[in-house]
């Protein structure tokens, strides 16, 4: 088993975990108050959390809900240590438990299952729609170059993640240019095509090809997931695809079923008729079973993939090509640690149960994959170059 190397901490100074812990985390709180109509009571319980998490001692969760012991069962481990004394991951994940508790999410009421974030993805949902038609009536006619524009669209549209920039983020989207070239740092995009069209018809008529996304965020990727996932289709690269949601909400802009319905839903209303006709095919693959919407409570812990409970292992093992989505879900991939640069990208992986390719733009300061010594210079020209979002990579690892 490959030997794993420390993890990231919230209490390394300087580092962007504790900056991230010190003041976006406190930021987010601010923004789901302003962006809800909650009550006094509500928004006490959520000052109460910011101010727990810059100036105080973690606390357990203390709600009726079927996740309790097993979060609180973590957060005993952690007991009287501060929010800049755990481990990073650890901190984010139960930071939005946290959230979920203090909004009454789980319990019966007015805000049972309402989504604190929903106002946010609804305004950059709003921003993206017009980005994302420009670009479809920019792609290539041919299957292999569209093949290639709508996997860099889809990598580029990460940037947009509200626990980042909120809806802002969304200009960086307005067009997929030549000049992103030099920020793509890995590049597999031809070997992942190559592994697509690799199995001869005979293979793909008796089995066919399923190709997995494990999703990251609402609005503007996921409106490119869902284009990227009605190409495969349509091109017939893929007989079936399966998005792999989050259960509940989760780092602010995650998407869960409910937002893929709704986005398709917003498609289908567009004054757009290629919207309309996205829609229209991502419903008639719906109904087909072409395309599903799975959930599993697996997604929105703590655990990393190298962890997957036995029914997500076989799931995802009979998948053809598994895509893997943005920032957070690339640290569950490869580990929330302190890699070497260097370290290859398919020996991070080793464990993992099918082809996988990661779609990331860099959020965090992690990375594998890399030759020697480009991580160098890449920190000479910029030193925020881990964590800003200009760059990112796309990363496969065959089985």
């Amino acid at each position: 088993m490959l030997p794993l190397p420390p993890l990231l901490l919230t209490s390394e100074p300087n580092s962007f975990a504790q900056r991230t812990m010190q003041q976006r985390i406190p930021r987010i709180v601010d923004e789901i108050i302003a962006s809800n109509d909650y009550p006094a009571e509500i928004v006490a319980r959520l000052r109460a959390l910011r101010d727990e998490i810059t100036d105080g001692a973690i606390q357990l969760l203390r709600e009726d809900a079927p996740d309790i012991e097993f979060w609180n069962a973590s957060a005993r481990e952690h007991a009287g240590k501060t929010w800049l004394d755990v481990p990073w991951f650890w901190a984010e994940t139960f930071f939005y438990r946290r959230v979920l508790q203090a909004v009454n999410y789980f319990q019966p009421g007015a805000f049972d299952q309402r989504d604190p974030f929903a106002n946010q993805k609804q305004r950059e949902l709003d921003a993206a729609l017009e980005p994302v038609r420009v670009a479809l009536n920019q792609l290539p006619s041919q299957d292999a170059e569209r093949f290639r524009a709508l996997m860099h669209a889809d990598l580029w549209g990460n940037r947009v993640d509200l626990s980042l920039w909120g809806s802002a983020g969304v200009g960086a989207v307005r067009g997929v240019r030549q000049d992103e070239r030099d920020n793509l740092l890995v590049d597999d995009t031809a070997r992942v095509l190559e592994h697509l069209t690799r199995p001869p018809l005979p293979f793909r008529e008796r089995d066919g090809v399923r190709v997995d996304f494990i999703c990251d965020n609402a609005g503007a990727e996921l409106l490119f997931d869902l284009v990227f996932a009605d190409f495969l289709l349509t091109a017939r690269f893929a007989t079936t695809i399966t998005l792999h949601l989050k259960a509940q909400p989760f780092y602010v802009s995650d998407a869960m079923i409910k937002d893929v319905e709704h986005t398709r839903a917003t498609l289908a209303q567009s004054p757009a008729p290629e919207l309309r006709a996205l829609a229209a095919r991502l419903e008639q693959a719906r109904v087909e079973t072409r395309l599903n919407l799975a959930e599993h409570p697996f997604w929105t812990t703590y655990h990393f993939f190298r962890d997957f409970p036995a029914d997500v292992r076989a799931m995802l093992g009979h998948a053809h090509l598994v895509i893997s989505k943005g920032d957070a879900n690339y640290r569950r991939l490869v580990g929330d640690y302190h890699w070497d640069p260097t370290m290859p990208f398919a020996e991070a992986v080793e464990y993992f149960p099918a082809p996988v390719v990661a779609l990331r733009t860099l959020k965090a300061a992690l990375i594998v994959g890399l030759p020697p010594g480009r991580a160098e210079e890449l920190r000479a020209q910029d030193a925020e170059w881990l964590v800003n979002g200009k760059r990112g990579v796309i990363q496969f690892a065959p089985r």
